[in-house]
């Protein structure tokens, strides 16, 4: 009998293991309890898949850890230094390399330097941490994406792309206040959805014309050159290295956390062309983050982000990784289970609202589904609704988004389709005793970015 479908299988083999710690429900049951029922309070040795975030969770290769033990610590001039510049400047393109110790390092320093109070930063759906650097520095955030990104049942091919016309209506109503455009490569809040390379072209030619900068989030560009490849007419004969690369020639700067792509457990820099902000970052990262040579890294930590870049642009690589998420998404798709469609590239989204109608956005749904999933497995999500989305600055009110998710995000090269069938399994669990699953009241908020360390307890 002929085979219809060939199986794939990951283009590494296992050199060491770590043991996982499998509990009962009632040491969950009290761990949970222990945690206010915020998954990001539980303790790792109480988690059995932790599929909390991609952040720093991602197995390094033999090549990035022997390329620690070449660690120059230097205080100024690290070789490792001049290893990073010359990976991002093959790789991305970029002219200035300032290194920071993640993500959201690079976010406070773009918006200090280019932000001025008053400002509009307008940019494809928001996320949390970039977000509250440009509301710190004196900036409103507004949303430019398409409206099918927020609708988590439209298959729409490119739901991260910006509209256009929303764009120049911001451009046109703040003349002289827009710093820059925040263009996030796959977006994170919409399910990992990519942007289009045409898309990505047209915007930086349309804040070309009002003589404003582009910003890229280049946190997961090559997950997003990977469905460029697979969608996007006339680039399925492209590498992934060279997408990534255009994709970056369409910007003047990026924000890079190489926890994620990168496959490094920690790290970040901020790329930019123009001298002057590149001088100006500099200056400020002397003083938030460290020498210009070394900003908020080590020098092994340097050397193993230099490394991962190379290895995350690998066709082989990003389809095997993309193609895991794919695997869970087709499961739980296939047992009526709602997520967010198309599936994305770090993870698989669960439509909380549809997984929950009786519970009110008020009683934070998404919240008790993680907390829910934790219970029935030891599978630790996220959050990624009205907690993540927080309070408006201006109001105090409760910012009420449209999508209220639970992210299942994949850790690069750790975990067995073995895992991902475990995973499947609890989230079935959960939903099929779904009805009897009740909302949370929190009993603590902290000011800025409350989902990390807000408590709950059960209505």
């Amino acid at each position: 009998m002929p085979l219809n479908r060939r199986s794939w299988a990951e283009p590494f083999k296992i050199k060491v293991v770590e043991p996982l710690r499998i509990t009962t429900r009632q040491q969950r049951e009290q761990a949970i309890a222990e945690a206010g029922y915020n998954t990001f309070l539980l303790k790792s040795r109480d988690v059995y898949i932790d599929l909390l975030t991609d952040s720093g969770t991602s197995a390094m290769s033999d090549r990035q850890w022997a390329g620690m033990m070449l660690g120059d610590e230097a205080y100024a001039g690290s070789e490792n230094y001049y290893h990073l510049e010359d990976a991002v400047h093959r790789y991305y393109g970029y002219k200035h390399l300032i290194p920071t110790h993640q993500g959201r390092g690079a976010e406070h320093i773009i918006s200090r330097v280019l932000i001025k109070d008053g400002d509009v930063v307008p940019g494809n759906m928001y996320f949390t941490t970039t977000r509250l650097h440009q509301e710190m520095a004196g900036a409103r955030f507004a949303d430019v994406i398409i409206d099918q990104a927020h609708d988590p049942a439209s298959e729409h091919p490119f739901k991260g792309d910006v509209d256009l016309d929303k764009l120049e209506k911001v451009l046109q109503e703040n003349p002289g206040r827009v710093p820059y455009v925040s263009v996030a490569g796959t977006v994170n809040m919409a399910g990992g959805q990519p942007i289009s390379l045409a898309n990505m072209k047209a915007v930086y030619a349309l804040a070309q014309r009002y003589g404003v900068r582009v910003i890229l989030d280049a946190t997961r560009i090559a997950e997003n050159a990977w469905f460029i490849q697979q969608r996007e007419p006339g680039c399925q004969n492209r590498s992934v290295a060279e997408l990534v690369f255009e994709l970056c020639s369409f910007s003047d700067g990026c924000t890079m956390s190489a926890k994620k792509d990168p496959l490094a457990n920690i790290g970040g820099f901020l790329a930019v062309n123009d001298d002057e902000v590149a001088q100006a970052a500099r200056n400020l990262l002397v003083v938030f983050e460290g020498l210009q040579t070394y900003g908020g890294m080590a020098g092994r930590d340097m050397e193993a982000v230099a490394i991962g870049i190379g290895e995350s642009v690998q066709d082989d690589h990003i389809r095997a990784r993309i193609g895991q998420v794919l695997y869970l998404g087709d499961k739980l798709r296939q047992w009526g289970i709602p997520i967010v469609l198309p599936v994305g590239g770090h993870g698989i989204f669960l439509d909380a609202r549809a997984f929950l109608p009786h519970i009110p956005q008020t009683q934070y749904p998404a919240q008790a589904l993680a907390a829910a999933l934790y219970l029935d497995s030891g599978v630790r999500s996220m959050e990624r609704g009205i907690v993540s989305s927080g309070r408006d600055p201006a109001t105090g009110h409760e910012r009420a988004p449209k999508l209220e998710l639970v992210r299942l995000t994949i850790p690069r090269r750790v975990y067995t389709q073995a895992h991902m069938d475990v995973t499947a399994e609890s989230v079935y669990s959960v939903f099929e005793d779904r009805d009897n699953l009740r909302g949370l009241r929190m009993t603590y908020e902290p000011k800025m970015l409350r989902f990390f360390q807000a408590r709950f307890e059960p209505c």
